[in-house]
């Protein structure tokens, strides 16, 4: 079974803030273009897994190298099924 889990694909991102703007804006944009985010360097990152809010973490600079250091993991939503659902009524 573990194997099997080895070999699930889980695409991870790394939020680092965000920017709202008028589409006008984003379309006249070119090849080096800057994007203000509403972040600072000292400000915690979210983590997803497949879209989904798993940690929070903190970005890390070695060097070269960026790493993302996990801070914090968050809980999992729960997820009710019919079956939960009919033996909890």
């Amino acid at each position: 079974m573990k194997a099997d889990l080895d070999l699930v694909p889980v695409e991870l991102t790394v939020v680092l803030g965000c920017a709202r703007m008028p589409i006008y804006k984003l379309l006249r944009m070119g090849r080096g273009a800057i994007i203000e985010l509403n972040a600072s360097e000292t400000d915690e990152v979210q983590i997803l897994a497949n879209n989904h809010p798993f940690a929070k973490g903190i970005v890390v600079v070695s060097g070269s190298r960026i790493s993302v250091e996990i801070t914090q993991l968050l809980k999992r939503p729960t997820v009710y099924t019919l079956q939960r659902v009919a033996a909890a009524a």
